[in-house]
């Protein structure tokens, strides 16, 4: 049993990736320029709110607090928030807006890394729950934002994406 949880929390999260991948390189030539926009502004916003909070709020791991050895070797760092789960609800929340079904394939895989790498003991439920929420919040700011912009607005077509 452990080897699936070791599995999720350690390679999943390329499988995530993957499905991100191939979703942008199947699309057309509109929808893939649309989608790269956005994760050019979104991504790294996500990925720099994640760092500023980490600065502020510490939580020790898992197997720090516990004294304990963990399924899989980690550093004893901040664990707020998972990077892991970060990326993984980063990647789906760039994608919400553009294909739905395939985003919430990405949340269950997301959760699915996020529940792994409780298991193992790298991470608490809030450094998981916190990225989630990093991730939605900071996507929707940006994808509010970039739909105003001029840049963004002429690879638009006549039906807006997410409409």
């Amino acid at each position: 049993m452990h080897i699936i949880f070791i599995f999720g929390a350690k390679y999943l999260i390329f499988i995530v990736a993957i499905i991100f991948v191939l979703f942008f390189l199947f699309q057309e030539r509109g929808v893939r320029t649309r989608l790269l926009l956005f994760s050019i502004a979104a991504l790294p916003a996500i990925y720099i709110v994640a760092k500023i909070v980490a600065l502020v709020f510490y939580d020790p791991r898992p197997f720090v607090v516990g004294h304990f050895e963990p399924l899989v070797a980690h550093a004893p760092d901040n664990g707020f928030p998972s990077d892991h789960a970060l990326l993984g609800g980063a990647l789906a929340s760039v994608l919400y807006p553009f294909n739905k079904y395939t985003s919430m394939v990405l949340w269950v895989l997301t959760l699915m890394v996020g529940v792994s790498r409780v298991y193992v003991g790298v991470h608490h439920i809030v450094d998981i729950a916190g990225s989630v929420v990093i991730a939605i919040i900071v996507s929707w700011a940006i994808y509010r934002w970039i739909r105003t912009q001029p840049w963004y607005v002429k690879h638009v077509s006549n039906q807006a994406i997410g409409e």
